[in-house]
């Protein structure tokens, strides 16, 4: 997948949970996590810049997305002991920083694994444990017409999952 079609992608994994976040008054935190689903939608895709990792390899996994998770979460956690706790309002349930952090790391990168399963190269999800890919084979990454299709998808479902939630629609 292109950019473009991750960013289409990132946006199909994102509208569901933030039309569930919005409809539970939480629009900060699903605007939160929509921009940085697509502000990184490419992270893993900084395996062609490392030498020695493979392409398609470690950071297309799950583990990747955990690992990434991670990171926010830490970074969250430091920034609540520095700055005091605090939670991130969820409509009528609350989670701390730091979980509401793992989420958004995680959910990041597997929105770009989504989106890579798609083409006949696919993902392994369970690297290191397993060798192999996991493929639909729907398209190949350089599709212009599904690269952009999934885009135009992408931003319509959310604009309607996002509309619902609010009661425009």
């Amino acid at each position: 997948m292109f950019r473009t079609g991750h960013y289409g992608v990132s946006l199909l994994v994102f509208a569901p949970i933030g039309y569930t976040l919005v409809s539970a008054g939480a629009i900060a935190p699903a605007f939160v996590l929509g921009a940085t689903m697509l502000w990184l939608s490419m992270l893993p895709d900084v395996d062609h810049k490392l030498p020695g990792i493979p392409h398609r390899g470690p950071t297309h996994s799950l583990l990747f997305a955990a690992l990434v998770g991670g990171l926010f979460w830490a970074v969250a956690t430091v920034a609540t002991n520095t700055l005091g706790a605090f939670t991130v309002s969820l409509g009528e349930a609350s989670v701390g920083l730091a979980v509401f952090a793992f989420a958004v790391g995680f959910l990041t990168v597997v929105g770009h694994l989504v989106g890579d399963a798609l083409t006949p190269m696919g993902v392994n999800f369970l690297w290191p444990l397993s060798g192999n890919g996991y493929s639909l084979s729907l398209t190949t990454a350089d599709n212009s017409v599904w690269n952009y299709g999934l885009f135009v998808v992408g931003v319509f479902a959310t604009a309607a999952w996002v509309s619902a939630a609010l009661g425009v629609v």
